[in-house]
């Protein structure tokens, strides 16, 4: 017994131009083999983060219920539940990078951008790069041998 879907209720509750997005990325993959990351990384690519009118639209799409597709989205970090901030920086937490300094450049690096909604400071679990540790990734440019004052010097150029 097919469950009962937001189909019965469309003509009561539109649905939003995002929300009609989402539906169409997911009916595209729907009939694939395990179609739900795919989905979710469509989505993510397409709006920029997962929001929770995108997880009951998918869910209806797939016949699953919504706390399945929240429950995959919370499960892997890279899924946004909301959107990024103007600059990312991630800090490797990995073994090679705290040997050589990581857990002091992570502690320095939340406590420099603590005042700053515009960034976003997370945590990595190796980038590969553990030659050159700490390793960190500033708006998506992977550095080896990074220090705070590395992360200074890439701040200097945003504009806030």
């Amino acid at each position: 017994m097919a469950r009962a879907g937001r189909q019965q209720t469309e003509a009561l509750t539109p649905r939003s131009a995002r929300g009609e997005s989402v539906r169409v990325i997911a009916q595209r993959y729907a009939r694939e083999r395990g179609p739900l990351l795919e989905i979710l990384h469509a989505v993510q690519a397409e709006h920029g983060h997962i929001a929770d009118e995108d997880v009951a639209e998918i869910a209806d799409v797939l016949n699953l219920s919504v706390a399945e597709v929240h429950g995959t989205v919370s499960f892997y970090h890279d899924f946004r539940r909301s959107p990024a901030a103007d600059h990312e920086v991630q800090i490797c937490r990995a073994e090679a990078c705290q040997a050589v300094g990581a857990a002091d450049l992570w502690a320095a690096t939340e406590q420099h951008f603590a005042h700053r909604e515009d960034v976003e400071v997370r945590e990595v679990f190796c980038f590969g790069n553990c030659a050159l540790g700490p390793s960190a990734s500033i708006d998506g440019r992977l550095r080896g041998h990074v220090t705070i004052d590395d992360i200074a010097t890439a701040e200097s150029g945003w504009s806030r």
